[in-house]
Parts: C-alpha cells; sequence; structure tokens
C-alpha cells in the first residue's frame, strides 16, 4: 500500500492496518456490499462506490480491507483518511489517480473547504479518465455531508451508494467470535455475551478491548473465563 512517500512535506503515516482485512469482518446485514467491493475487479463490477454510516460500524475496515484484497490482486491502492490529511494541502491528491484503487475516508471531513472540495472534483475527473477504481466513506449520505460544489456534489453519486447498518447484539457477538478466531484466541459464547454486555457498544471499542484481553491472558497464562474478565477489567 502507498503511504504517501512521494509527497516529502507530508510526514503522517496514513497506512493500512494489517488486520483490516474481509476475513476479520463480520458482515451480517452488510454481506451485498462486502460482494459489491469485491466485485469492483470484476468485468461488471462498480468501479466507484460510496459507502456511510454511523462511527464505528465499519465503513474505515472496509475501506482498509478493499486496499488489502486489490493488492492481492496486484493492484496498487492508497488509503486516503481526510480526517488526518485535512490541514495538509490538497496537491496531496496529485497523482494519485496513477494508481488502481483509490480509498477516500472521512471525506465530510473537507466539506465545505473550496479547495478540498476543487482538489477532489479534478481527482474524480483524473480518475475516470484513466478507468481507475474510486471508494469514499462518510459519515452520511452524499448529500447530507455539507459539499458546497454542486460538480463535486454530484460526482459524489456516481456509482453505488451503500449505507453500512450497524450490527444486532446477536450479530456482535458473532463478529467478536470471529475476530477471537482470527487471533488464535478460544473464546466461548458465553465469555463473548459477558463482554457485550459490559464492554464499549461500538465494534472498533469491542475489538480494542479485546486485543486488551487477549494480552492479558497471555501474560498472565490464564484462559480467557468470565471471573479472570472481571478480575482484569473490574467488573
Amino acid at each position: 500500500m502507498q503511504t504517501m512517500d512521494h509527497h516529502q512535506q507530508l510526514t503522517l503515516s496514513v497506512a493500512v492496518r494489517d488486520d483490516a482485512r474481509f476475513a476479520n469482518y463480520y458482515a451480517g446485514p452488510n454481506e451485498q456490499i462486502v460482494q459489491a467491493l469485491q466485485q469492483q475487479w470484476t468485468v461488471h463490477g462498480e468501479p466507484y462506490l460510496y459507502l456511510w454510516g454511523a462511527p464505528g460500524v465499519g465503513c474505515s475496515h472496509l475501506l482498509q480491507a478493499s486496499c488489502h484484497y486489490a493488492e492481492g490482486l496486484g493492484h496498487q491502492s492508497v488509503y486516503l483518511p481526510l480526517d488526518e490529511l485535512v490541514e495538509y494541502s490538497p496537491a496531496v491528491l496529485d497523482a494519485m489517480e496513477q494508481l488502481p484503487l483509490v480509498a477516500l475516508d472521512n471525506i465530510q471531513a473537507v466539506a465545505g473547504r473550496p479547495d478540498w472540495e476543487e482538489g477532489l472534483f479534478h481527482l474524480f475527473n483524473r480518475i475516470r479518465d484513466r478507468q481507475g477504481h474510486l471508494l469514499i466513506a462518510a459519515s452520511q449520505a452524499p448529500g447530507h455531508i455539507g459539499v458546497q460544489l454542486p460538480d463535486l456534489s454530484s460526482r459524489l453519486s456516481w456509482g453505488m451508494v451503500y449505507q453500512v447498518e450497524p450490527l444486532e447484539d446477536n450479530d456482535k457477538v458473532l463478529a467478536l467470535l470471529l475476530r477471537a478466531k482470527r487471533r488464535g484466541l478460544n473464546m466461548s459464547d458465553e465469555v463473548a455475551r459477558f463482554i457485550l454486555t459490559r464492554g464499549p457498544r461500538d465494534m472498533q471499542g469491542l475489538f480494542d478491548l479485546l486485543e486488551t484481553l487477549d494480552q492479558a491472558s497471555l501474560s498472565a497464562q490464564r484462559k480467557l473465563t468470565i471471573p479472570f474478565i472481571k478480575a482484569e477489567m473490574g467488573w
């Protein structure tokens, strides 16, 4: 994945998380979105996709997983979290269209900024001219993020628009169990449900908690049981 090294003035890392992969994502009600993201690279796939949803539903994970997936097929990609890049010049977007996949996360962070809106407008046109692939994620639907430039607003809906739905509690349990299994962690359904009742409500918070508990169980050489979790977390 590109980490923007060719822009010397940009010092922060925008590398994707290694664990942000489709194999780590429990799709639940969002299975159609995962399929659309993977089908981007097929003959009948949609090259432009816009995902939106509340914080914690997994939009960032899906964009980063798409970058990993593209790389696995031999296509270079770049992941750009615009909430982290907004303080830089939109010149960071220059030449990005040369990569087969551009993933723009948290696009609402630059909405209302004339320089960024114009930069994105021209980037979208360059990507289309090169027949590239574009992924966008935002907190709201295209017409509700506060974009002022009409031409950019129209381009946000070029392709398919999907709302990423939050998981119900039963699906959150299954997502926890999947993540635990991928970490090589033996966790029961009962323990997963206990974590869900006491832990954060958002999935990233739950996954971060799972990582903490995994490290604690390894350090103590203890199985991940409810009594152990109660003692470790003070619950």
